[in-house]
């Protein structure tokens, strides 16, 4: 060591070092650590010329201030009861004073990683994480460090083998960009990870992609439409005589065609920029969930819970896209505070006078052609009379053949609130939810007075259909106008119902669609939390987890896209009530044999394809081979990794993934498909507002990351999270974690400079450790290396305990604050 370094803060700087080095790095590291701080003493005193006593002296006195400061008591033994060392565990020892300790063996080494570290080292003068850090990533993942036997044979547990720690990775949507969301379940799953791997237990954490049926087909649709064609149906490619317009329209076949060329193109770009930020997940088990064997995973599910009677197809109303052309769930609707109007006008009562009328009010009046009935309040003393008689619904004349207007009844019920706007209340049960459940009530008519794309159909009449929903709003309102009928127009804000996908105002309709039964799956769920059998951290969570389940609706599952897990029915002949559910075509044949058709009877498998959140639900157990390897014994991956120890993923999604997980879990496997559920926060803007491209605060992950390095941005990310709580981030932030980054760096390359500099194989074989020393080794250390090891550990044992309780962000600003507090 150069004399110049000979000081003692330099000797502390570097006493130091090696207690971090033995806190945040890997067990290979650990024996090198070790070296690091017997060979200290001698290197200070080779260099300086200086005693070996004396050197030992000028250090016990520096950590003995350090220690003061800290407020903290030194156990020279607390290095024997260290959780820190992992792999095969032997039978424990007895020190003298009684306490017992576990001697492990290390794993086996892998000599291209040795050989590719020793080599590498820590070179340049500098820290820029951009020169290292993507081949160090290669590196570990061609060497195998991210799979689950990479340091131990399989051993079952029974036989001695440990607990398997399985990490299901949400599945990113295989056309998307990486984004915050992305990085910091990255950065939090990425410490659990590694933190159980380096305990000796075999982990998997399961990387894929989801086929996103709705984003992934609008990305093919715009390309359609700037190639100035669309897709259509057989029926309408066939009907079309024009050649030129023939040759605009592009069938089912080449829309899938496209679609996979699409994501082949750009499916592989979110794996990679995942990789870019460390992700230490077992790329070799890598899913799609539309791969072969999860796509037979899709059918297996839908015919067993078909099967059991949680299936069904039905007319209901649904939440209808009209930019998708599909349904959508209630999770995937969005509603906004959106300044709009409030329209008065005059429901005129059948056979009354001019003056006879119920005011009514709505925002929506292009639904007026859908209208059944007008409904008050029965204790409502201003229409109390006009209950049981008829109105006549504005402008219908129009719609009708004989040009006499359409009359619906007055009815009563106190659902309607007297003190809001009129008191009287349109009832359209085809176009508004509420309004489809009071018409059940009172066996109402249901209209459908839209096509699928939100225009007017032939309900509304000539001079109507046809016309964009909103254009006939300002149309309708105009002729009723001129027929006064008219009241007035209010400002009025309201909350408007948008497709979180497409943005586009959604539209309740009366469908038919397919359906999951939720409500006893449902009940399974929230008792798999109630009984403990599910953690769900932080546990405030718990009660959105209880009234979200006890009040749940069925599922609608069905989705009117193309690009997806197609719902495994076939109709019979030209029927649309006759269907078989299958698994396969051949599975379906062979059962409408058995039904008694012909084995050529004509079998048409229905259009729709299954929501993208029913194949996601099945993610935690068909990754790992579900129902392929259903029954099997013998160290299959679902006998080993199923079900899974932890899922980690944001409280935005919830209920979109995490409560269909454990319901179709349960119900298929028989066991919650995870023990805890751990969700974080949102990552927003430095003022904590919402990240936005149109506000300018979006903070690239991928240019963070060329700029300041993975470490910093994982590390940012780690330390200002508590569980369940929203991120802010800034770049002061993550420029000052860089130079944390920076500091350990220099801790290595000044240890490995000087301490290990010239060492051959053999002195580094000779002072390499194997186990936790005994007490008889560790009372020849001076009292400095003695020192060193028990802060290691007391820093150890902390941060073990923070990150076995899911207190991640905890855990690393101790590193960081001992890290800073003692250099």
């Amino acid at each position: 060591m150069p004399s110049s370094t000979n000081t003692p803060n330099t000797r502390r700087r570097y006493s130091l070092a090696t207690a971090i080095l033995l806190a945040t790095h890997n067990n290979d590291s650990m024996s090198q650590c070790a070296v690091f701080a017997r060979r200290f003493s001698g290197a200070v005193a080779r260099s300086s010329g200086t005693s070996l006593s004396a050197v030992h002296h000028r250090r016990h006195a520096a950590f003995v201030s350090v220690d003061r400061q800290l407020g903290s008591n030194v156990n020279p033994r607390a290095f024997v009861r260290s959780p820190l060392f992992s792999s095969v565990t032997e039978p424990a020892t007895t020190t003298t004073d009684g306490s017992t300790y576990e001697i492990k063996t290390p794993p086996t080494r892998d000599t291209k990683y040795d050989t590719l570290n020793k080599a590498t080292g820590l070179s340049g003068t500098s820290y820029e994480p951009s020169t290292f850090e993507s081949q160090v990533y290669q590196w570990w993942e061609e060497a195998g460090c991210f799979q689950p036997d990479a340091k131990q044979p399989y051993t079952p547990v029974e036989e001695g083998g440990k607990e398997a720690y399985v990490l299901p990775m949400p599945p990113p949507n295989v056309t998307g960009r990486l984004h915050m969301g992305h990085a910091i379940f990255v950065a939090l799953q990425d410490v659990l990870a590694r933190f159980h791997r380096m305990r000796g237990r075999p982990v998997l954490w399961t990387p894929g992609t989801d086929h996103a049926g709705i984003a992934t087909q609008l990305q093919v649709e715009k390309q359609l439409i700037v190639e100035g064609k669309r897709r259509a149906t057989d029926e309408e490619i066939e009907a079309t005589t024009d050649p030129t317009e023939k040759a605009k329209l592009v069938d089912r076949t080449e829309f899938l065609e496209r679609t996979w060329k699409y994501k082949e193109e750009q499916g592989g770009a979110i794996t990679s920029q995942l990789r870019s930020l460390g992700a230490s997940a077992d790329w070799t088990r890598e899913r799609f969930t539309m791969d072969p064997a999860l796509s037979v995973g899709v059918s297996e599910a839908f015919v067993r819970l078909h099967e059991k009677g949680l299936v069904y197809r039905g007319t209901y109303m649904v939440n209808w896209s009209p930019g998708l052309m599909t349904a959508v769930s209630d999770l995937e609707v969005e509603y906004t505070e959106e300044e709009g109007k409030l329209y008065y006008f005059k429901y005129m009562v059948e056979g009354g006078g001019d003056d006879e009328y119920l005011p009514v009010a709505t925002t929506r009046p292009e639904t007026i052609f859908g209208d059944t009935a007008v409904c008050v309040n029965p204790n409502d003393d201003r229409y109390k009379h006009l209950i049981g008689k008829r109105a006549l619904v504005p402008m219908s004349s129009l719609t009708s053949k004989d040009s006499k207007p359409r009359s619906i009844p007055i009815i009563s019920d106190e659902y309607v609130d007297i003190e809001f706007g009129t008191g009287a209340l349109k009832i359209t049960p085809g176009h508004d939810p509420n309004d489809y459940e009071l018409g059940k009530k009172f066996d109402l008519e249901i209209m459908n007075i839209m096509n699928k794309d939100a225009t007017m159909n032939k309900e509304c009449g000539e001079k109507y259909e046809g016309l964009d929903r909103f254009e006939a709003r300002d149309r309708l309102w105009s002729d009723m106008e001129d027929e006064g009928l008219v009241i007035k127009v209010e400002p009025h804000t309201q909350r408007v119902p948008r497709s979180q996908r497409g943005g586009e105002i959604i539209e309740p309709l009366v469908s038919k669609q397919w359906f999951v039964k939720t409500e006893g799956m449902g009940a399974k769920a929230l008792a798999a939390v109630k009984d403990g059998d599910i953690e769900i951290v932080p546990s405030r969570f718990e009660k959105t987890w209880y009234n979200w389940l006890t009040d749940i609706r069925d599922w609608c599952i069905s989705r009117q896209l193309w690009w997806g897990h197609r719902i495994p029915v076939w109709y019979v002949g030209d029927s649309e009530e006759e269907y078989i559910v299958a698994r396969n075509e051949e599975e379906a044949r062979s059962k409408a044999t058995e039904a008694g058709h012909a084995f050529d009877v004509k079998l048409r498998q229905e259009e729709d394809v299954l929501d993208t959140w029913f194949s996601s639900g099945l993610w935690p157990f068909a990754t790992v081979g579900w129902p392929q390897d259903e029954g099997k014994d013998g160290g299959t991956d679902l006998s080993r990794f199923y079900p899974g120890t932890c899922l980690e993923t944001g409280y935005d999604i919830l209920f979109f993934w995490v409560a269909r997980m454990v319901m179709l879990g349960i119900e298929l496997t028989g066991v919650s498909p995870f023990q805890v559920i751990y969700l974080h926060g949102l990552v927003r803007a430095a003022d904590g507002s919402k990240m936005s491209k149109t506000k300018g605060n979006v903070v690239d992950p991928l240019d963070t990351v060329a700029e300041y390095g993975a470490d910093s941005l994982r590390y940012s990310l780690v330390t200002g999270v508590t569980p369940g709580q929203d991120i802010p981030l800034n770049m002061d932030k993550i420029a000052a974690n860089k130079s944390f980054a920076n500091k350990l760096w220099n801790c290595c390359k000044f240890v490995t400079d000087n301490a290990l500099k010239d060492a051959d194989e053999a002195e580094l074989s000779s002072l390499g450790v194997n186990g936790p020393m005994g007490k008889e080794e560790f009372d020849t250390l001076a009292l400095p290396e003695r020192y060193i090891i028990s802060k290691c550990h007391e820093l150890v044992e902390s941060v073990t305990n923070d990150i076995e309780k899911y207190q991640l962000g905890a855990a690393g600003s101790k590193v960081g604050f001992k890290v800073f507090l003692s250099f």
